[in-house]
């Protein structure tokens, strides 16, 4: 939302064009679901609009169902929640193509932060999940999850759903929205599964992950390792 607008342009109206401008952004991911958007005033500015027009912007998009007003927080984007915008983020496919993505869960543990874990919070202890991830019936990667411990006291592990981005959302109430990857190749961790080592690869596709949440604070940290023979990273 750099862009700047001269108070008139052309015949459609000021506030109409504000609309749609949000509407692409919101519909093509650079303004992601749940997304707090900036005060109205400093919104205005960078705009170079009037606070009244980017209100009736604002307001527009609330008719059309995306935006949500919440009094005393801000104005967040409220794209559709279907299954398809949980699996937004998700970049593991099948080298023949895309599959179902599940989960099973190895374990869920409240631990310590380690001295190696990048920064995700404030707290002094973190939520570890470590899990299989599963894209239709085929074993395609091993994750390691750190979850902040500011959303929660206690993660019990019937609670866990495949998703957990729908989890954040639904049970601990926050939602993410932003992530950055890095993808490099790693050996398998000390806690693979046994089967898992009798997979040929030395090196394993590795992605590090750094996921912040609607208010673009950090919330989470991943490490995932997939099998380059049969699983890929895509990011679209």
């Amino acid at each position: 939302m750099s862009k700047n607008y001269p108070e008139t342009l052309g015949r459609v109206p000021l506030a109409d064009q504000i609309t749609e401008m949000l509407v692409r952004e919101i519909k093509t991911g650079i303004l992601p679901d749940g997304e707090r958007l900036p005060p109205e005033r400093s919104m205005a500015e960078r705009l170079n609009i009037s606070v009244g027009t980017l209100r009736k912007a604002l307001a527009e998009l609330e008719n059309r169902g995306l935006l949500t007003r919440v009094q005393g927080s801000g104005n967040y984007v409220n794209n559709s929640l279907d299954e398809a915008n949980v699996y937004a983020l998700f970049r593991l496919e099948l080298t023949t193509g895309p599959a179902a993505p599940s989960a099973r869960l190895l374990s869920v543990e409240r631990l310590a932060k380690p001295a190696q874990l990048p920064p995700i919070g404030d707290t002094a202890h973190a939520f570890r999940f470590r899990r299989i991830r599963i894209l239709d019936t085929t074993e395609a990667a091993l994750e390691e999850i750190w979850l902040d411990g500011r959303y929660a006291d206690q993660i019990e592990a019937h609670t866990v759903p495949d998703s957990l981005y729908r989890f954040y959302r639904d049970d601990l109430k926050f939602r993410i929205t932003r992530v950055e990857d890095r993808v490099s190749v790693a050996p398998l961790p000390d806690w693979a599964p046994d089967s898992w080592r009798e997979h040929n690869p030395v090196s394993w596709g590795f992605i590090e992950r750094l996921a912040r949440d609607q208010d673009g604070q950090p919330a989470e940290f991943s490490r995932t390792w997939f099998q380059p023979e049969q699983v890929r990273f895509v990011s679209r």
